[in-house]
Formats: structure tokens, sequence, C-alpha cells
């Protein structure tokens, strides 16, 4: 059986080929500590939102920011009158930042999530969407789409292509290939270095790196 993965920063490949992303915002309201609201699933997977939130911490903190607990966030805003991800969401950042303390909120939607079937072949897709707001002013601080897809094919003629086939339903309906695939993705975004979330003050590069973004931003004379 063939496999290859391949991951993308939707939306920041074009931006790639001309500029870095602007920063100006970000460095204004250099956060410190984040709330990950839970996804916005627009899947039909009713797994995804709360799968995908297990993979988010990690790469955030990772990036060296403070970052809420997200199951006891996605239980205070459940008992609290909001009980779906769109709900969520439609708080005020103002109201956010007076419950929780957070300097920005991480908002997240899942466009696609699972695994298709062809006969000989099968793929797995993860695709997200992200905006980070301060909680402050409301204002947008960095936006970003990411994915990561695996996709498995057949070798040794058309016999052995479709055993395999079914031997890679079988495994994929017993462990379930995206969660990995997101973190993937979450890698893949938020450690870009054009692209991704500048360094965050726990981070041992925050120093440097914001002198260097600092410098970047300022126009010359």
């Amino acid at each position: 059986m063939r496999r290859s993965c391949l991951l993308l920063a939707l939306g920041a490949l074009a931006a790639c080929a001309t500029k870095p992303h602007d920063y100006t915002a970000y460095l204004t309201h250099m956060p410190r500590a984040i709330l990950v609201l839970p996804p916005i699933n627009d899947t039909l997977d009713v797994n995804a939102s709360s799968a995908f939130l297990a993979t988010v911490t990690r790469p955030l903190a990772e990036r060296g920011y403070y970052v809420f607990p997200v199951a006891v966030v996605d239980a205070y805003l459940r008992q609290n009158g909001r009980p779906t991800p769109t709900d969520m969401h439609a708080v005020e950042p103002s109201k956010l930042r007076e419950v929780f303390g957070a300097d920005a909120a991480l908002y997240i939607s899942i466009k696609q999530w699972g695994t298709t079937y062809q006969v000989i072949n099968s793929s797995s897709r993860v695709v997200i969407e992200c905006r980070l707001v301060d909680l402050q002013t409301g204002t947008i601080l960095w936006a970003g789409a990411g994915a990561a897809v695996s996709d498995s094919g057949g070798g040794g003629g058309l016999v052995g292509a479709l055993v395999g086939a079914v031997v890679n339903q079988i495994a994929t309906s017993v462990h379930d290939p995206c969660p990995a695939l997101a973190c993937q993705a979450n890698q893949q975004l938020f450690h870009h270095n054009h692209h991704g979330l500048l360094l965050g003050w726990r981070h041992p590069g925050y120093e440097a790196d914001q002198v260097a973004r600092r410098s970047a931003a300022t126009p010359t004379q």
C-alpha cells in the first residue's frame, strides 16, 4: 500500500509568493494569555469539534502562550447558557475578557474533517480556519487557514489494490486518522515563520523575535 501526506496552509500559500503577513496589529496588542473557544463544526462528523479541540493547546503553549484549559472553558460556557460553539463564538469579546481575564481569543472553524473512500483509494482530510482576536478592542490580530491530507492507494495490481483498500477502510474505522492530521495542520499553521503566530512571552526566543518583527514593521526613512 502506498501512503503519502500533503500539508497545506490554505490562503497562506498564495501570500508566501508575495509578502509576509502584516503583524502590525498583532505587535500593538501582543497577547500573553489566549482563550481557545470550541470550534464551529461545519462538517458532518459530530465528533470533529471535540477531537480537534484536544489538539490545539500544545502548539499554542509551544509557541509561548498561556492557554486557558479548553475543557474548563467549554464546560463554563455551556453551564452559563452557551450550549454550542456557535453560541460561544457570539459572546462579545469584552465579555470574554471580563469573565476569563484573557488577552485574546482563538476562533476556529472546521471546514473539512473525515475520510472518503473510493474503490481502491481513501483520502482523509482536515481543513481549519482560525482568527486570533484581541478581547479588549475586538481587533483581529492574526488569521490563517491550514489543511492536512493523507491519501492511500493500492499497489500490486488490481487484486492487491482492492485487498489493500479493504484493509485500510477497516483500519480507518478503528483508528480515526483525523486527530493526527489536525496536529500536522496545527504545526504548519501556527509555527510558520512568515505567516504563523508570533512567539509568545514564555518562549525563550520571544525578545529577539519581538526586536526583529518590530524592526521589520518600522518603515524606513
